[in-house]
């Protein structure tokens, strides 16, 4: 008698640590905002609410990714955290192009710079889907 086993793999392991590296880069900016959100206030121009307001998103966000990181399938929310730092990246360019807080320089740098991140966020984690398809 013969047994046949069907294996089946999945090659998800660079998206789930792109989605893991987010994660993890996130959280600890939003506790390195928080703890910094006073003096970072008065150099960056963005007011110390909205600061902590993007610190306590920034830990949440990194908690709720490296949670979705774990799950079984990662595709799909894999899809959805590529949407959501793509947002970000528009919403970055869009709060220094409106003016929507009175930012210095170093503020107008350090939010297009998150804007940045969460760009090669987006493509790593793209990268690791498209490596799941081949």
């Amino acid at each position: 008698m013969t047994a046949t086993t069907s294996r089946v793999t999945t090659n998800d392991s660079f998206l789930r640590f792109a989605l893991r590296l987010d994660a993890v880069c996130t959280g600890l900016g939003g506790v390195a905002l928080a703890a910094a959100a006073g003096p970072m206030s008065s150099f960056t121009g963005v007011p110390r609410a909205a600061e902590y307001g993007l610190a306590a998103f920034f830990v949440v966000y990194g908690i709720t990714v490296f949670g979705l990181s774990r799950l079984p399938a990662v595709r799909t929310p894999g899809v959805w955290v590529i949407v959501a730092n793509l947002l970000f990246t528009v919403a970055a360019v869009a709060v220094v192009l409106a003016g929507v807080w009175p930012l210095t320089t170093a503020g107008i740098v350090f939010v297009l710079a998150g804007g940045v991140y969460t760009l090669v966020m987006a493509d790593l984690q793209y990268l690791g889907l498209r490596r799941m398809r081949s």
